[in-house]
């Protein structure tokens, strides 16, 4: 295995694959390098002798400045090296990008088609409501339709709190209800919002959830609404429509205020849309391109080998999965920032560049008015294992979107129109990310990570794939792919994207049940921006 590698022809840093001890000679690039000091795993050391305010470079670019002199072979910290951003971006190489080549052989998967012609990797009914007031409601209608649906989910942990109150002899229940429409998935989604801040931010939550109903995988929804609250039934509707004006799957709305009595809502919601999902159940799996499948693409709970093995790994699969005519969503601006350039020069036009451009500046200013700026991004954990600055952390998470052209730059709430990779404006928070590509059309997400993560979504699959085999091995619960081969030399790029990009298909074709649905781990975070009034 080797010990170290440098990443790009230009890097004057280099990456310790293992942990090295000071005095240690490398060789590296027909030179020698003897360590001043310990290099932990995932962290850098300086290739050559670095002076103050020279740039410091990883991935081919800037990823800090050094705020002292460095010395060959002493390691890079937050003591010695500040946080840099090319501010300076142009656009005289943008629309150049070169074609992916077209696959020789096409390749399917089994979805569930719908009316307006997209296609799911699922088949959900999906329960909302519009304003947090009726989350009680809507608690109440999972416990209901679960117990029914899914009896054996929490049949360990019940037995478990059974046995340790009753002492092994449990009393095992004696009605076991089996799932009457296997072929439909129930979800539930809860909040915080839809009242009380700004119409803006009802308004956007409005366009989120109306992002959900229109996912390919939600065969249709039940809404309740309070009645009296901002995100009002008609503005959710506007909304709906302005994603799909030919929006046709079945939609049950409730209101409490004008049904009035609760027992009467409840049993009115679920005699609906039972009726409703027995329909949904008779939708069938059908052989279909990979030119339906939008995957988001995030990042979480990253480490120093992120950007080497997951993300870079990730990236060739999307080239693949865009040479099909598929679709792709780059999320998580603040760890965009730093590679704005690189981004540019792949957008199809200028305007698409200067899009991006307005949005992660506007961005920008909103958090820098708070108080902070985006080189607060990298968590304790992300340096903590060697991601030091936010342009280091942007410089390893952008290679989740390989080298294909950027077709499209989508706001947060806008659905997906174009086909290839689209940029999606959100926080780089992981939930407050999966949920905003959920929303604009991802039938599939694929969460890479170094430190592990339970992370899911109520509608679409989230595969996560882990940069080191430590920790695939430590958290398979939750980890579903490993790309620790690539660290660990045994597997070439192309080799270990194939088999990703596989892995996706069978996902995609409910023949692999992803960790987190297993666990159901159904997480969605609305990204508040405006303040509470």
């Amino acid at each position: 295995m080797r010990k170290v590698i440098k990443i790009h022809p230009e890097d004057n840093l280099v990456v310790a694959l293992e942990n090295l001890k000071k005095g240690e000679i490398i060789d590296l690039e027909q030179a020698q390098i003897s360590l001043r000091e310990d290099i932990q795993q995932k962290h850098k050391f300086a290739l050559q002798e670095i002076k103050k305010g020279d740039s410091l470079l990883m991935y081919g670019v800037k990823v800090g400045v050094a705020n002292q002199n460095i010395s060959k072979g002493s390691a890079v910290s937050t003591e010695n090296m500040d946080n840099a951003f090319n501010d300076n971006i142009v656009f005289k190489n943008t629309g150049k990008s070169t074609p992916l080549r077209k696959p020789k052989t096409k390749k399917h998967f089994m979805g569930y088609p719908r009316k307006d012609g997209s296609v799911g990797t699922q088949n959900i009914w999906l329960f909302f409501p519009l304003v947090f007031c009726e989350n009680r409601n809507i608690e109440l209608l999972k416990t209901v339709f679960e117990r029914e649906f899914y009896p054996d989910q929490l049949s360990e942990h019940q037995h478990f709190l059974r046995s340790l109150m009753q002492g092994e002899q449990e009393v095992m229940d004696t009605y076991q209800p089996v799932n009457p429409f296997p072929n439909v998935e129930v979800r539930f989604i809860t909040h915080h919002s839809g009242c009380g801040g700004t119409r803006a931010d009802s308004t956007l939550l409005g366009k989120l959830l109306a992002g959900y109903v229109n996912n390919p995988n939600v065969a249709g929804a039940t809404v309740l609404s309070l009645g009296c609250q901002n995100l009002q039934v008609d503005v959710f509707l506007n909304e709906l429509h302005k994603i799909n004006k030919d929006f046709e799957k079945p939609l049950l709305i409730f209101d409490q205020q004008k049904v009035g009595n609760g027992e009467n809502l409840i049993q009115n919601i679920i005699k609906d849309s039972l009726i409703e999902i027995q329909k949904a159940n008779q939708i069938q799996r059908e052989k279909t391109p990979l030119s339906k499948l939008t995957i988001g693409l995030e990042c979480g709970g990253s480490d120093g080998f992120s950007g080497i093995s997951a993300n870079p790994t990730l990236g060739a699969s999307i080239d693949q999965l865009v040479s099909h005519g598929g679709s792709a969503l780059l999320s998580e601006f603040p760890e965009l920032r730093g590679v704005e350039q690189e981004l540019v020069d792949r957008c199809v036009d200028v305007d698409t560049a200067k899009k991006f451009i307005s949005l992660m500046k506007a961005y920008e200013n909103k958090v820098i008015a708070s108080g902070t700026d985006f080189s607060t991004n990298p968590s304790p954990g992300n340096i903590k294992d060697g991601l030091i600055t936010d342009a280091m952390k942007s410089a390893g998470a952008a290679k989740k979107g390989g080298s294909s052209a950027i077709v499209d730059v989508l706001d947060y709430g806008e659905y997906i129109k174009t086909p290839g990779l689209n940029l999606l404006c959100t926080p780089g928070n992981d939930v407050e990310s999966t949920t905003a590509m959920a929303g604009s059309g991802a039938n599939l997400i694929i969460f890479t990570t170094g430190l592990g993560t339970p992370t899911g979504n109520p509608v679409a699959p989230v595969i996560k794939v882990s940069s080191n085999t430590t920790v695939f091995n430590k958290m398979k619960d939750i980890i579903d792919f490993n790309t620790g081969s690539i660290i660990e030399g045994t597997q070439s790029l192309e080799e270990l994207s194939d088999e990703m990009l596989n892995f996706i298909i069978k996902v995609a074709s409910g023949e692999i049940t992803t960790k987190a649905l297993i666990n159901r781990q159904f997480d969605f975070l609305p990204w508040k921006r405006d303040i509470s009034l």
